[in-house]
């Protein structure tokens, strides 16, 4: 039996990537906000219903984080010298911060949302130590602009919105995701909208966009003079290319990644497991998740996976404290953050999985559950130690 992948990459062939790569052949621009750079912003920018140069491309979506701390916020000083964020989340958006000099500080999140609660945050011991607040969109599931902006009023402290998988879900309603505070994106190969390696920074303010593009450009704007803390994070003409193709044909793979999420949904429904299941449009369609409801049940699911021959993963890991590197991070307590990290699992997700692929990951999720279920009914009639 083939092992089935956790994730399968879909972009854009050879046949549709052709058309521009003759264009960067004719231009011989390869860089440096090059034609297709600037198209795709706009055609982005559109999308997302932002007036022209509301989008700035990044190489990754680790620059595009950079880039928007740098512009928002600034490097750190000694008065402010942390960056709160969420611990759930991916390690990119601690490493992100702290390639901004600041020291990542952790808090917990709403057990129902995942997300970051901006009033709960205002009564922060450590508030007047925060030089900029990073939300995250867990698993794409998107932040709504509103609360924060309120929050950076209430404190006058810089947000940035590291956005992740996000650009699939804020197009629901661009209006209450996309605004003045801005959201750094993620454009990775493993996104459902991809340009193989990138990202983007969004927002309505185009002062903060247009300086996000400087702190991406070693910090020229109009002359060759670094006037800014900056980086080199600026979208190649190649990648470009990718994200034109992937936006020709985002309709396409966006409803067969839908039609893949529907069919976990229904086959989830008919074994009576599909409340732990997680999936578009709630979160990103980068992503199937399954939420288990222990860390035995987790065990078994993850091993029953196993014998099925399917990748599965914890793509947060344990959360960023449980890395090597962040171990030993300030933060507050984190038992949402760590309890969801380890009972959350990613599933198999691709725009190609046949309904035989779905029905095998749901099968071995049923055993999983099962099995689980059992172990716990026989330890809870198990007679106590030293009973007859």
């Amino acid at each position: 039996m083939e092992r089935l992948p956790v994730l399968r990459p879909d972009l854009p062939n050879a046949d549709r990537l052709l058309p521009y790569l003759r264009s960067i052949d004719a231009s011989r621009i390869y860089s440096n906000h090059g034609p297709l750079a600037s198209t795709l912003e706009r055609r982005l920018s559109d999308r997302l219903g932002l007036p022209a140069g509301g989008i700035v491309c990044a190489s990754s979506g680790t620059s595009a984080i950079i880039g928007a701390v740098l512009a928002a916020a600034g490097r750190a000083h000694e008065e402010r010298p942390f960056a709160l964020i969420p611990a759930f989340t991916f390690v990119a958006t601690a490493l992100a911060i702290e390639q901004c000099g600041y020291r990542p500080y952790l808090a917990d999140v709403d057990p129902d949302s995942w997300l970051l609660d901006p009033e709960k945050l205002l009564l922060h011991p450590q508030l007047k130590r925060f030089g900029v607040v990073v939300p995250v969109a867990p698993y794409g599931r998107p932040v709504p602009q509103e609360p924060w902006q309120t929050f950076r009023l209430r404190t006058n402290i810089p947000v940035v919105i590291d956005g992740g998988a996000s650009f699939d879900t804020s197009l629901q309603e661009p209006d209450r995701y996309i605004g003045d505070v801005p959201v750094a994106l993620s454009f990775h190969a493993t996104k459902c909208f991809s340009t193989g390696e990138g990202g983007a920074i969004a927002s309505s303010d185009l002062t903060i966009v247009g300086r996000s593009m400087q702190a991406l450009n070693f910090g020229f704007r109009t002359m060759r003079d670094s006037q800014m803390a900056s980086t080199n994070g600026k979208l190649s003409e190649y990648h470009a290319a990718v994200g034109l193709a992937e936006l020709d044909g985002w309709l396409d793979k966006q409803s067969s990644l839908l039609t893949v999420v529907n069919l976990y949904r229904r086959l989830m429904d008919r074994e009576s497991i599909s409340p732990s299941f997680y999936a578009a449009p709630d979160i990103s369609k980068s992503y199937a998740l399954f939420l288990c409801s222990s860390l035995d049940e987790a065990a078994e699911v993850t091993g029953s996976l196993d014998r099925h021959q399917i990748d599965c993963r914890l793509w947060y890991g344990t959360g960023v404290q449980g890395h090597t590197y962040f171990s030993a991070v300030c933060h507050d307590g984190l038992n949402i953050s760590e309890s969801l990290a380890s009972r959350l699992i990613g599933l198999p997700i691709s725009s190609d999985l046949t309904e035989g692929d779905v029905c095998r990951v749901v099968r071995a999720l049923r055993e999983g559950v099962r099995a689980s279920a059992l172990r716990q009914n026989y330890v809870g009639n198990r007679p106590p130690s030293g009973d007859p």
